[in-house]
């Protein structure tokens, strides 16, 4: 294991711990249960470290699955050829790029869009342990950098402002994040294009 793969996964072992004693707060607020597909509907913008530990996972579910990643191949291939046409950015190398209100525009019209990781019979993430930052931390109440962001519609719906609150969680404060992009490509793309290849960074320093 390389010292950026170290980083990484002592990165996703520190949130995961966070937004599990946050969830332990929230208790029944929140909603978020296998096979809500709330957070699984729609494009988003994903780092190339999201894209990095996605392909890095998906090549070995090939190795270990290959009918099964066929299939996941298959939903990444007809979401890129269906976003292609509009994408705000550069569709040959996947990279988001211009306006943000052209990428809010984007977002919206394909918001529809199901993720090609979402298995349509059990309705959970084929690689969900590998899954991006935002699809963790989706649900609760957190904190990047300075802006707090609200939780899931579907969840403390019967919470006061106060209890939310209580539950918030920083996300990375030690900025391990950053520090990891730092070494990689500084891009965004999305999901489907990063599963075919398309949008594939690769970390500049490996030690």
């Amino acid at each position: 294991m390389t010292g950026w793969e170290a980083a990484d996964r002592e990165l996703l072992v520190r949130l995961d711990g966070a937004l599990e004693l946050a969830a332990r707060r929230a208790g029944s607020h929140l909603a978020c249960r296998p096979g809500c597909i709330e957070c699984c509907i729609g494009p988003f913008p994903i780092t190339a470290l999201d894209a990095w530990r996605l392909r890095r996972a998906f090549g070995e579910l090939e190795a270990r699955d290959p009918s099964r990643a066929e299939a996941i191949r298959r939903r990444a291939e007809m979401a890129a050829a269906l976003m292609r046409a509009d994408f705000p950015g550069d569709p040959q190398t996947g990279i988001l790029a211009g306006e943000a209100e052209a990428a809010e525009r984007f977002f919206e019209r394909h918001a529809a869009l199901p993720c090609p990781l979402l298995d349509p019979a059990t309705g959970l993430c084929e690689l969900y342990e590998a899954r991006p930052l935002s699809c963790r931390t989706f649900g609760l109440p957190v904190r990047i950098g300075s802006e707090d962001l609200p939780p899931c519609r579907l969840c403390f719906r019967q919470a006061s402002a106060a209890e939310i609150e209580a539950c918030r969680v920083v996300i990375d404060p030690e900025g391990i994040e950053d520090r990891l992009l730092a070494e990689a490509e500084d891009a965004e793309s999305v999901i489907a294009f990063a599963l075919i290849g398309i949008f594939a960074p690769e970390p500049r320093l490996g030690s």
